[in-house]
């Protein structure tokens, strides 16, 4: 029996690949040279998309595939996967939820705490000479104690709280409704009242046309001169052009970035602040976590080719 025909939009770890190229008979769209000759060529027989949050599946690639039934999401946002195109075909969707979330949590919590603390400046003021030569480095912000804002309080902004908990800090969070799971912690229906009471914002809601630049000028001058912005979600949720701009006036204070537009081609004016953290989009980097999404990824397509149900659809 013929192994179905997977479209992989984007490379995979070997431990990933192998795999996948086991079960399924898969067309590498991402070392095409011509990429719509390739689509042309495979598209009328791909039964399902293998790809990634950031890659996602366009309109264009979707309507190249008339026999698609799966797409398989390598990470959990699935905003770049056009769902309106996938809904009247009743194409499902799926993504790789909870294995991701704590890895995430992590190092938007990391990023809160070295950039508060300048850990990376202060270990250039040690190898440039600079501790020696200067003296002590210049003193940075505490952040036990302190309040902290969470805009989204899905698995990811709910395993951020639980961690900002070991810190002593007071926890607030606001979301579409308050969470019973979160009786500690206070709700704040409205984003931009939540921005003007945190020290640090954090930005864990999954994104959307709803919550597009959700974290507008309004909101990001509100944390204010003294606050700090990180965001773990997506780019799409902060308008970066305001972001870009209260960074440089000092309206804000600091930015903990994992996310950007068009990367991994980021603004440039973000390289020329020095009150910004910057990440090539790893929170979920770590082996053990890319390990299991990649199981998951597989999984799903598993599952939907022997008829069993999908694992986590989201469509």
């Amino acid at each position: 029996m013929p192994k179905p025909i997977v479209l992989q939009v984007g490379p995979y770890p070997d431990w990933d690949q192998d795999p996948l190229d086991a079960a399924f008979d898969v067309k590498r769209l991402f070392e095409a040279s011509d990429a719509p000759a390739f689509l042309a060529t495979h598209g009328p027989h791909v039964r399902a998309i293998a790809t990634r949050g950031e890659l996602g599946a366009d309109a264009d690639m979707i309507s190249a595939c008339p026999a698609l039934e799966l797409i398989s999401v390598y990470g959990v946002g699935y905003d770049a996967v056009d769902l309106s195109a996938c809904k009247p075909r009743n194409i499902r969707v799926t993504n790789t939820p909870d294995v991701l979330t704590e890895d995430v949590a992590d190092l938007g919590v990391a990023m809160m705490l070295c950039q508060s603390r300048g850990v990376v400046g202060a270990e250039t003021w040690v190898r440039d000479g600079s501790w020696a030569n200067k003296g002590l480095y210049p003193l940075k912000r505490r952040v036990f104690g302190r309040k902290a804002g969470i805009l989204g309080l899905g698995r990811i902004g709910f395993e951020v709280g639980k961690r900002l908990a070991g810190f002593g800090m007071d926890i607030a969070y606001s979301d579409i409704a308050a969470k019973d799971y979160a009786p500690d912690w206070t709700f704040i229906n409205d984003p931009l009242t939540l921005a003007q009471h945190a020290n640090f914002l954090f930005v864990t809601l999954a994104a959307s046309a709803k919550t597009r630049h959700i974290a507008n000028k309004d909101i990001i001058e509100a944390v204010g001169p003294d606050g700090m912005i990180i965001n773990i979600s997506r780019a799409s949720n902060i308008d970066e052009d305001a972001l870009i701009e209260a960074l440089h006036s000092g309206a804000l204070g600091s930015a903990a970035l994992d996310v950007f537009e068009k990367e991994p081609a980021l603004d440039p004016r973000f390289l020329d602040l020095d009150n910004v953290l910057v990440q090539p989009h790893h929170a979920s980097g770590t082996i053990e976590t890319r390990k299991a999404m990649g199981q998951l990824l597989r999984d799903n397509l598993t599952a939907h080719f022997a008829g069993d149900a999908l694992l986590t659809p989201v469509l």
